[in-house]
């Protein structure tokens, strides 16, 4: 009968302030689906960072017959000079491996990672690419002596360490997530002030009945509990709804953009179980809160 009677008040209460209570619910969806995309984001980029970092290499590419950079004033490196640029490079503290890259296998890994854009495949020949050698350093991090030794010298044209172009993607992933993340909490704090609105609105239509039920001996608990439970369903079907956006955002979203990272580096639905697991709980436990902060300052049981 207990039962009966607060699931009733609850029905009652969304039913009565039913634009309030949408309006709740799709605050809380939206805030805890940013939310979720900036945990989202931040897994993925501490899953590639773990991936990528111990894969970045020193790129030094050799001059050309076609190479237009000033270090190289048109002259090609011979065979001899190459041969005594790799050993050199091997013999530098610090170097793990060196690979010779020709011209063929630079056009082959070209045409794989442009497979996408076949008209710049197209036009690109195998002459087009430089020869390279691809330097695999003990530790990523310290990558400054090789790329300051090998600056200038002779038949090189240029030395790129990978790392710093990772750097600036991350970089831009992380501006990302933290606007996801202030985004979120500036929707979650709005959620908070509509639950807060709701639960003041529901007391005050129900005032006379609450206080019946205070003249009888309810206990506070018993008078608190519909208002809680509405702030409870509001957050679990905000929670539904974020999850279904967060399912969709990695299937349209993250799933493109993994197309184009290697394999092992992807985002996989465990992440997402956790993450829609996490929002679900926050969601519902901020309507939780706001619902009894409201009925202390204003029920006044």
């Amino acid at each position: 009968m207990r039962a009966n009677f607060i699931f009733s008040e609850v029905w009652i209460g969304l039913r009565r302030n039913l634009t309030m209570t949408i309006a709740v619910v799709i605050t809380v969806a939206v805030g805890m689906a940013m939310l979720g995309i900036g945990l989202m984001i931040n897994a993925q980029v501490t899953m590639m960072q773990g991936f990528w970092y111990d894969k970045v290499e020193v790129s030094v590419f050799l001059c050309g017959k076609n190479t237009p950079m000033p270090s190289c004033k048109g002259k090609p490196i011979s065979a001899q000079q190459t041969k005594d640029l790799q050993g050199e490079i091997q013999g530098m503290p610090g170097v793990e491996q060196v690979l010779y890259e020709n011209q063929a296998t630079a056009y082959a890994n070209f045409q794989k990672t442009y497979a996408g854009n076949k008209l710049l495949v197209q036009a690109t020949t195998v002459d087009d690419m430089p020869t390279s050698f691809r330097v695999k350093l003990k530790d990523p991090n310290n990558y400054q002596p090789i790329v300051q030794a090998l600056q200038g010298k002779a038949g090189v044209s240029q030395v790129t360490n990978q790392k710093d172009l990772v750097n600036q993607f991350f970089g831009l992933l992380d501006k990302l997530r933290s606007g996801a993340l202030a985004v979120a909490i500036v929707l979650v704090l709005a959620a908070a002030l509509l639950i807060g609105n709701t639960v003041r609105l529901s007391a005050f239509n129900r005032r006379r009945e609450t206080g019946i039920m205070r003249l009888v001996g309810a206990s506070n608990l018993y008078i608190q509990l519909p208002f809680v439970m509405e702030g409870v369903i509001s957050g679990l079907m905000g929670g539904v709804i974020a999850a279904v956006m967060l399912i969709v955002a990695k299937v349209f979203l993250f799933e493109e953009i993994a197309r184009y990272f290697a394999f092992g580096s992807q985002l996989g639905w465990d992440s997402v179980a956790s993450v829609i697991t996490l929002t679900m709980v926050i969601g519902v436990f901020i309507c939780v809160l706001a619902s009894f902060v409201t009925l202390r300052r204003y029920l006044r049981v």
